[in-house]
């Protein structure tokens, strides 16, 4: 990595021209705009006025900024101030450059000589080339529902469309496709297609996410034949292995021995849409099986050398179920023998108007839980957690699906 320091126009730069992206800072640390760029020059992050945006890899775009009392807000900008916000951002880049070549900016050391074809892919990459790319995007992919917010980062490839299941009443992500399983040709097509469309920008990616949403539950003589697809297409050791979505309920049908083929081939954590460790409340939710299934399959995953990142839903239930929630999800926890491979991440429950839970909370006259009461119900669960000195404690953090941008 190079780091170059200067001065434009009597304010500090900043240019950091790593392996794998540029970001480059404008001014003060109070007042600084901060741009970085994937390697094929489209906008990753951008800082600016004190709000930081997101862009996707579809040109969606999200803002974020603290309130006061450190509070966030966050809102999806309309395409048109995204291309705006891009556009802005391209200028100024343009014009520090300009100043470079002119030497009208001056630079503690010369820019190293990858610096330039970055800037120029940057400078190129104006608000017709970036509604071209997202719109190639949309060609390539369907859309991603979610993924876990360690995998924002990751190659995506869509082995499977949709949930197999598809049913829970508090998920709407894929209620506009069916599932199914792609032929071993079209997913290899698929895959060719997303590693063109990244080109240089793969360099930014850290991972591959084997999506949709359940595609573990494709029969393991299949699924293999498409981790050796990516395989054959992509260096999945230098990118960090393979990720992946599986109902917990689903994969109990896997033994350890298909786990460990799995992982030969790259299959690294395996994320597992928990939900809540009482039978009672996942019932209610409409979610397939029973708690004690999704730890059979931790337990099976774990003994192939494959993590697991398990998701637990805040506020299910409301009051009237939070007790059962709070003990019976501690107690499948505890039993999964979890280590510090393995990953927590809690998620508030998001209720849409049209939502099938909304509805049946309605008729059992449940009473919604706060923000506030949320919280208070991770702490309680994190009390009962026990994880043994040895194996070390799990990484638990929060998940907001509201802030989901691939």
């Amino acid at each position: 990595m190079a780091v170059i320091l200067g001065e434009w126009d009597q304010r500090p730069i900043a240019i950091s021209v790593k392996r794998n992206c540029l970001t480059i800072s404008i001014d003060g640390p109070v007042d600084a705009d901060v741009f970085s760029y994937d390697m094929a020059g489209r906008m990753w992050t951008a800082y600016l006025d004190q709000i930081s945006y997101r862009r996707g890899l579809d040109g969606k775009m999200i803002a974020k900024w603290r309130l006061e009392g450190q509070q966030r807000d966050r809102r999806w900008l309309p395409q048109a101030e995204a291309l705006e916000i891009e556009e802005q951002a391209r200028q100024q880049i343009r014009g520090l450059f300009e100043a470079i070549t002119s030497e009208q900016a001056t630079l503690n050391t010369p820019l190293p000589q990858n610096a330039t074809p970055l800037f120029d892919r940057v400078i190129a990459f104006d608000r017709e080339r970036s509604i071209r790319d997202s719109g190639q995007y949309f060609e390539i992919y369907k859309p991603v529902g979610i993924l876990p917010p360690d995998q924002y980062m990751a190659v995506v490839l869509q082995a499977t469309e949709g949930c197999s299941f598809n049913a829970c009443t508090f998920c709407d992500f894929y209620r506009d496709r069916r599932f199914r399983i792609k032929s071993e040709a079209e997913f290899r097509e698929h895959v060719e297609a997303v590693k063109d469309f990244l080109g240089e920008g793969m360099s930014l990616r850290r991972t591959i996410f084997l999506g949709d949403a359940n595609s573990l539950v494709v029969p393991t003589k299949r699924l293999i034949t498409l981790f050796d697809v990516v395989g054959d297409t992509l260096d999945v050791e230098a990118l960090g292995g393979i990720y992946a979505f599986l109902d917990g309920f689903s994969g109990e049908k896997k033994t350890t021995d298909d786990y460990a083929e799995l992982y030969k081939r790259g299959l690294t954590r395996v994320y597992i849409g928990m939900e809540s460790g009482s039978d009672r409340l996942l019932e209610f939710l409409n979610k397939p099986g029973r708690t004690d299934q999704a730890v059979q399959a931790v337990r099976a995953m774990k003994s192939a050398g494959v993590a697991v990142g398990i998701i637990v839903l805040l506020g299910a239930g409301g009051h009237e179920y939070s007790k059962d929630h709070i003990n019976e999800t501690a107690r499948a926890i505890n039993a999964m023998k979890l280590d510090l491979d393995d990953i927590v991440y809690f998620s508030e429950l998001l209720i849409s108007e049209g939502m099938q839970y909304a509805q049946d909370a309605f008729a059992a006259n449940l009473h919604p839980m706060t923000h506030e009461d949320r919280l208070e119900q991770q702490r309680a669960i994190e009390k009962r957690l026990k994880f043994s000195r040895g194996g070390g404690t799990p990484h638990i953090s929060r998940y907001d699906i509201r802030e989901f941008v691939y």
